[in-house]
């Protein structure tokens, strides 16, 4: 390896000049306790002396997530009307304007309400970052836009508010927060989730111990790549070439409807294996009903 190549892996564990860092707390589901353990994480960083200021934590009525608010300077919520109802929103000028070198913003995937200046959560948290600002952050694995129709086999529940895994995959660190489907059934059983009312529909929907159990899979696969990447750069940081790749992946489409699910079935294994891969479309030049 070059001393230019070292040089740049260096400068990659950094963020560019000026720009904040990301932190993402990784769940399976749900009530898995990705709010918790940002706001555990805050309260620790306060702790040691740096300024903490809460953007948007939804703690959906869930006593022990409300107690961790305590002590942590918060920013008073956008209030927007739309068609009857109140919506409430992040202040990102709010954010942006009270001095503070974090800011937790809870659930990165979330829709804005109309007129919001982005459209999506993952865009504020976008500006924030550029101004300088850290920002700790949580989002589900099936928010992933890579993994949408393997959620959708999974659960056949086509989620529609993703994240575009570039933005995750910049994060200067992610934690995954696990919890076994078992115990996150018996989370909701005791409405530590979802208001009791809502608890029996969403186990015999989407929180299937089936449904739970693959989802958190995926999670653990996302957590996994996300390592390798880590450790391929730190072999480039040492000077030394990472481990040998395992051959090369060829992936065939032909534009039917399927393309754009192989080509991202396509991209989810040759990060996870750190294959070198390419597109090839053939075009045998008949016309097609």
């Amino acid at each position: 390896m070059s001393d230019s190549d070292r040089a740049d892996a260096l400068l990659a564990n950094f963020p560019q000049p000026g720009r904040g860092r990301l932190k993402v707390f990784l769940g399976a589901a749900p009530g898995v306790g990705k709010t918790f353990a940002m706001l555990t994480h805050a309260h620790a960083q306060q702790r040691m002396g740096r300024p903490v200021l809460v953007g948007v934590v939804e703690t959906h009525g869930r006593a022990e997530t409300e107690a961790l608010l305590a002590g942590l300077r918060q920013q008073p919520m956008l209030r927007t009307r739309y068609r009857g109802v109140t919506l409430h929103e992040m202040d990102l000028d709010g954010v942006l304007g009270t001095p503070g070198s974090l800011v937790l913003v809870d659930e990165l995937a979330h829709s804005n309400a109309p007129g919001s200046r982005h459209a999506k959560r993952w865009q504020d948290v976008q500006e924030l970052l550029a101004a300088g600002i850290d920002v700790y952050t949580t989002v589900n694995v099936q928010h992933l836009e890579s993994l949408n129709d393997r959620v959708r086999d999974i659960t056949g529940v086509l989620v529609r508010e993703t994240v575009p895994d570039w933005v995750v995959h910049e994060a200067f660190d992610l934690l995954l927060v696990d919890l076994p489907p078992r115990d996150l059934l018996e989370r909701l059983r005791e409405g530590k989730v979802y208001v009791p009312e809502q608890a029996r529909a969403a186990i015999d929907a989407f929180f299937s111990q089936r449904n739970l159990s693959a989802l958190r899979e995926l999670a653990m696969q996302a957590a996994a790549a996300q390592v390798d990447a880590d450790a391929a750069q730190g072999y480039r940081q040492g000077g030394a070439a990472a481990p040998a790749l395992r051959g090369r992946l060829l992936v065939g489409v032909d534009g039917d409807d399927q393309a754009e699910r192989l080509v991202r079935h396509a991209s989810r294994v040759a990060q996870r294996r750190h294959l070198p891969w390419s597109l090839v479309h053939v075009d045998n030049g008949r016309l097609r009903d």
